[in-house]
């Protein structure tokens, strides 16, 4: 498979994990609300969460996927010819580092469970003031705790499965997991004291029914890992011990970025009530972009640039990077500008049923504007930070997320005072943008990125056409009461799709007429054809 054609491949398969997610959010916000209960379901929800981005897809997968890349190759150069060889070498690596990230996730869902008081008057403690929504969020803390277990032997699963270049079921996963959330919303909610209880049963049943999906994709490409209880062996293989020290770096990293959204999440839940509840609408609109396009990208780049890099194909590299910054800027800014000018329409369209009302809509609009300015930052990141992953350099990723921490929060005094919940977001965009800025510095100083011909041109071509989008976005919003149609939902959807439509015909249109093709995005990856 191409390069260019996995990355359609995966944002495709990404763009329904999207819509069922929004699918899931609109259900919740329907039947749930914007609460001190959903708040606390948030709260819980956030817990395990943290721990499946240091597990998962943040620093296991940041360490695991290139040294996995490296294994590969050297195997296949070690016994050429012999296929059956190298896949013992290989899979020996897998056995190993699956054991011990099976016994390391089980010890830390164990405390998690017994902890769960302590963690959550850490994350949120202005629930205390409601010892019932308190007590919720503990209990709920508890109950999804393991799905940590679960959901980051699917990461492990998903590394495996796109080293070797098998990125759609990886990529589909994550709708398993909307699903389990829908048909909890639906089926069990009338069975729960409080209802809200019912999400949490959701996310155990989408973690198992995830990590069940990636079993027989491993099965076939003979990478199914057995998990064993020799871990003192399993610590003793170079591999894991490599393994091992770059996630050490790594899992700071990705500590110090959920240190900041754990900060945020505790100065929301000690402003208005509702606050975490709005924030959290807001990044399923903002994590739809991100996911779509930045997840697709590093899903793609990592393991490529990884094996590129364990071939010493440094121009071949460079390119990557090159034509990946290319697609992000292209796609990323017109989402930019769509999130921000359709803040309100998407909103209302999504959430405004039900017990989600009007002020919901106005305030979750706010954190949505607030998250569009960093949009492209953020989705830079996702392309980028592969770019130091696959040379094994994870420390200057550190260095930048501290410094980045230290920026955001400073940013908070200011911005909250000033614009409530909304100052959170903000400045999380703010921050972002200022990672993407340092990321490229970086990566430029040390050679592993250079601008190919033509930079110049491709960044003012995309700007007019962004404000040729704005402008039309702007005109035709304007026109139209998102609140009072709720009483008429089949024109607001019709609209809003109208919108979201239109405009990207007039961003492709207008890019064409300043002269970009497709097929100058396409030339640019390395195998496309």
């Amino acid at each position: 498979m191409g390069l260019a054609r996995a990355a359609l491949t995966v944002s495709g398969l990404t763009l329904l994990s999207r819509i069922t997610g929004l699918a899931r959010e609109n259900i919740t916000a329907a039947i749930f609300g914007a609460s001190g209960f959903t708040d606390a379901f948030f709260v819980a929800f956030r817990l395990p969460n943290l721990l499946r981005r240091l597990f998962a897809e943040g620093a296991f997968s940041q360490a695991f996927v290139p040294i996995l890349a490296e294994v590969r190759t050297q195997s296949e150069q070690d016994h050429p010819g012999d296929r059956a060889a190298a896949a013992r070498a290989t899979r020996q690596v897998v056995d190993r580092i699956a054991t011990v990230l099976f016994w390391a996730l089980l010890a830390v869902s164990i405390l998690g469970v017994v902890g769960a008081p302590v963690l959550v008057t850490i994350v949120a403690a202005g629930l205390e003031s409601q010892p019932e929504v308190f007590g919720a969020a503990v209990m709920m803390t508890r109950w999804m705790f393991p799905y940590i277990v679960f959901i980051s032997l699917v990461s492990l699963a998903a590394g495996i499965l796109n080293t070797w270049r098998r990125f759609a079921v990886p990529a589909f996963t994550p709708v398993l997991l909307n699903l389990a959330f829908i048909a909890s919303a639906i089926g069990l909610a009338d069975r729960f004291d409080p209802p809200v209880y019912a999400l949490a049963a959701g996310v155990v049943l989408g973690g198992i029914a995830q990590l069940a999906l990636q079993i027989p994709a491993l099965w076939r490409i003979g990478m199914l890992p057995r998990i064993g209880i020799g871990l003192r062996t399993a610590l003793a293989d170079p591999h894991t011990r490599r393994i091992l020290s770059l996630m050490a770096p790594a899992a700071l990293a990705v500590s110090v970025a959920q240190i900041s959204l754990l900060i945020n999440t505790h100065i929301a839940s000690r402003l208005a009530a509702g606050s975490v509840s709005w924030i959290s609408y807001a990044d399923r609109l903002m994590e739809f972009p991100t996911a779509l396009l930045g997840v697709a990208l590093g899903t793609v780049l990592l393991p490529t640039l990884s094996r590129a890099r364990a071939a010493g194909r440094d121009d071949e590299y460079r390119a990557l990077l090159d034509w990946g910054l290319r697609l992000c800027v292209v796609l990323a800014v017109p989402c930019m500008v769509g999130l921000a000018v359709l803040a309100e329409p998407l909103t209302a369209l999504l959430f405004h049923y039900g017990r989600f009302d009007a002020r919901d809509v106005e305030m979750t609009r706010l954190a949505v504007v607030g998250y569009s300015i960093g949009i492209v930052g953020l989705i830079a990141i996702k392309v980028l930070a592969p770019g130091f992953y696959a040379k094994q350099d994870v420390r200057t990723p550190v260095r930048i997320a501290i410094i980045v921490l230290v920026v955001t929060q400073l940013m908070n005094l200011v911005t909250v005072p000033w614009l409530r919940h909304a100052g959170l977001t903000v400045s999380i965009s703010l921050g972002a943008l200022a990672n993407a800025t340092m990321l490229l510095v970086g990566l430029y100083r040390r050679g592993s990125w250079r601008p190919s011909p033509g930079w110049s041109r491709f960044l003012l071509q995309t700007a007019l056409a962004a404000v040729a989008l704005a402008a039309a976005l702007r005109f035709g919003v304007a026109h139209f009461d998102w609140i009072a149609l709720r009483t008429e939902p089949v024109l607001r959807i019709a609209l809003v799709l109208g919108f979201v439509a239109g405009g990207a015909a007039l961003y492709g249109l207008a890019l064409l007429a300043l002269g970009m093709r497709p097929l100058h995005l396409m030339r640019g990856a390395p195998g496309a054809a």
